[in-house]
């Protein structure tokens, strides 16, 4: 037999004098059949990247080819579900083989004996084209799950099934080609996770995502199919903070990508994701979650995979008319992965070791992203926040400069601001968006006509007090105007009564965009009062101790969502106390 393994270096795998593979294909490699992918084809030899441990495998083992590309399983049975990097189902292989993955586990991806109450919504004579919706089926308590034709595929449907219980692989209706073959469609297909799913057309970005986070929705806001990336160094909060953006954004699905971080962290991940009740439907989180867990531990060219997995993943529910947002944590293990097998196959390094097609692979993630009109008509969205760990929190290290070239949206965690406690750490010197301009549209129909200027008003505000701050720590703060220490004052109450969340308390977990500009309003509101009286030469200590300041601190916690007329009492407190120093 021609096809035997001639060299193994770590997951990287040798063939000689073989023309029997192809770019891309899947195979199976060892007697241990261990899957992997076809990565470099020449004359002489076929590497090939293996994506589980090649501990104990040989030269002279056979590599079987399967004339297939690396391809993901979609169908009902994704959600609520946790797979590996190469789609496979952890829980299912856990009830099998305990705790360890074994080599060469061929359990399917979804589960071939579980029964789905299927509705056929064609009949015989109606004419599929690819994307068409041919069957439903409730995947969860959530999530109505839509079977469509491959858009591989055309025809004329000849013969449905009725409607009732059925598997992932029974055939429920069968189709028939130009060319006079027939194709049997099951609930399931299967699709290569390097190839993005085809649609009809992008649409303009113009709905943000809204999350219920103060400092993303009003300062750094990201849009339905738009791409954010959170770096931050060790201990920052990126996982908690796309923990709170999975729970409360007002995304239909969300997929969560593990990828190369440490076992305990994705532990705990999967355990809090159990618990977490839904806020929105008060359903089980995890019926519209997907999680792929690909920790540090396992084999590392699964964590290359990981990535294109998670996002076909949401391209599917996209093609379904869902809204999708993809959490990936953390595209440097990503990157390190790409790095390492760079290394093994003795490629020629670009900066600090990391291959020279590193940023092209990024945009190629990056750009699946995308707010789209689908094959079948429906609408759907792709969100990528992707998580970033640069190395001693440097953010001109490579993987984070080429993510900035490719992403919108940037949420720079501040490692002072973390260890202060102060959540989510995202410093709002060195954070942008791009998206206000497209968002500017919604907000002044849905959400309030002052809402960006109030939003500019704050902004200009935060960077006032960053400039005040460079004199007072050269000379203390006595010398500055009492306008000036109005503003360093103000801007304590932003930073604090307003940029600062507090994730476990009900009130304050998840906020409106409403309460959000009202928040706005009366802390501008306090601000330009205080400035009359400032020049009316009522010192700022008077001002200061009417109490408004801590009061409106402590707004947040005091103003539920859903009773935003209390706001009024504020605009009271403040005209009274601030009349109460013209009589003194």
């Amino acid at each position: 037999m021609n096809n035997v393994i001639f060299s193994i270096n770590g997951p990287v795998v040798t063939v000689r004098n073989s023309k029997d593979f192809s770019m891309l294909e899947m195979v199976y490699v060892g007697n241990k059949r261990l899957i992997g992918e076809v990565i470099g084809v020449n004359d002489q030899a076929t590497t090939i990247q293996v994506y589980e441990s090649t501990t104990g495998l040989c030269p002279g083992e056979p590599v079987e080819p399967t004339g297939a590309p690396m391809s993901a399983t979609l169908g009902p049975g994704i959600l609520s579900n946790i797979f590996d990097g190469i789609e496979r189902p952890l829980k299912k292989i856990a009830e099998e083989s305990g705790a360890f993955i074994p080599e060469g586990s061929n359990i399917p991806s979804l589960d071939f004996n579980r029964e789905y109450d299927v509705t056929v919504t064609v009949r015989p004579g109606d004419h599929l084209k690819g994307g068409d919706i041919y069957a439903t089926c409730p995947e969860t308590a959530l999530i109505l799950h839509k079977c469509m034709l491959s858009p591989f595929l055309e025809g004329d449907v000849v013969a449905v099934k009725p409607d009732g219980k059925y598997k992932v692989n029974d055939t429920v209706v069968t189709i028939q080609k130009e060319n006079g073959e027939t194709t049997e469609l099951t609930l399931c297909q299967k699709w290569p996770i390097r190839r993005a799913r085809p649609f009809q057309t992008r649409k303009p970005i113009d709905m943000p995502l809204i999350t219920g986070q103060r400092v993303i929705d009003t300062l750094f806001p990201i849009a339905k199919g738009g791409t954010a990336a959170i770096p931050g160094g060790f201990g920052t909060g990126k996982t908690m903070t796309q923990h709170q953006l999975a729970k409360w954004c007002d995304a239909d699905i969300i997929v969560y990508i593990g990828c190369g971080e440490r076992g305990n962290e994705m532990t705990q991940v999967l355990e809090e994701f159990s618990q977490l009740i839904d806020p929105k439907s008060q359903k089980a989180l995890t019926d519209r979650t997907t999680l792929i867990a690909n920790t540090s531990n396992m084999p590392v060219a699964a964590r290359e995979a990981s990535i294109y997995t998670g996002i076909t993943l949401a391209e599917y529910y996209r093609d379904m008319g869902y809204h999708v947002a993809i959490m990936a944590d953390s595209t440097s293990r990503w990157a390190e992965a790409l790095r390492e097998i760079s290394g093994r196959l003795e490629e020629m390094p670009a900066e600090e070791g990391f291959p020279a097609y590193l940023p092209s692979r990024l945009s190629e993630f990056y750009e699946r992203a995308g707010y789209t009109v689908n094959l079948n008509g429906s609408e759907g969205s792709v969100t990528i926040i992707g998580a970033v760990s640069p190395q001693g929190s440097d953010f001109s290290e490579p993987v984070t400069q080429n993510t900035k070239r490719f992403v919108r949206c940037f949420w720079a965690l501040d490692k002072s601001l973390a260890y202060a406690r102060h959540y989510p750490a995202i410093n709002w010197m060195t954070s942008y968006s791009e998206y206000l301009d497209d968002l500017s549209g919604y907000y002044e129909r849905n959400v309030g006509k002052d809402f960006l200027s109030c939003r500019q008003k704050i902004s200009n505000l935060l960077n006032q007090e960053a400039q005040l701050m460079e004199i007072v720590k050269l000379i203390g703060s006595d010398v500055l105007p009492d306008d000036q220490k109005l503003i360093i004052e103000i801007a304590n109450v932003i930073r604090v009564g307003f940029l600062q969340q507090n994730a476990f308390h009900q009130d304050d977990t998840f906020v409106t965009m409403e309460k959000q500009l009202k928040m706005m309003q009366i802390i501008l509101y306090l601000y330009e009062q205080a400035q009359k009286y400032i020049a009316k030469r009522v010192p700022i200590s008077q001002i200061m101790e009417t109490g408004l300041f801590d009061k409106l601190i402590k707004m947040k916690y005091d103003v539920p969502n859903q009773n935003l007329a209390l706001f009024d009492d504020y605009y009271k407190a403040v005209d009274e106390a601030l009349a109460r120093l013209n009589q003194a």
